[in-house]
């Protein structure tokens, strides 16, 4: 049904459109984008100094959300090198890593769903 509905074809080997469509609303009924927005700046908060966050996301609203975070609670402003409207957030986190870390041809040749993970480490300070 949902195939029959779009406006152009999807070719072999592409992403079925309905899991697009399933992942939308799954993520909408369980408001996940919501959790990690919350959940994030609170592991770092239950972290003793020198603790590591790590999270893996598996799309790229979920990246989006914690390259955002980390980089709020590292005082890094997202696409911008002028300082910060107002007072400076508290910097508790260093980003351990500056691009995420993605799997390598060994891994998705034994695990093609890992291909869309991102893997983000950040230290509490």
């Amino acid at each position: 049904c949902i195939r029959r509905a779009m406006p152009f074809r999807t070719r072999p080997g592409e992403i079925h459109p309905a899991t697009k469509t399933f992942q939308g609303i799954r993520i909408a009924v369980n408001a996940e984008l919501g959790v990690l927005e919350q959940v994030l700046p609170a592991a770092v908060r239950c972290l003793k100094p020198g603790g590591r966050l790590a999270v893996i996301s598996y799309h790229s609203l979920e990246d989006r959300l914690v390259k955002t975070a980390f980089n709020h609670l590292s005082g890094k402003r997202e696409n911008s090198d002028l300082p910060h409207p107002g007072p400076e957030p508290p910097v508790v986190l260093e980003v351990l890593t500056k691009k995420p870390i993605t799997p390598g041809d060994d891994e998705l040749r034994r695990n093609p769903r890992s291909r869309s993970a991102k893997l983000r480490v950040g230290q509490k300070i």
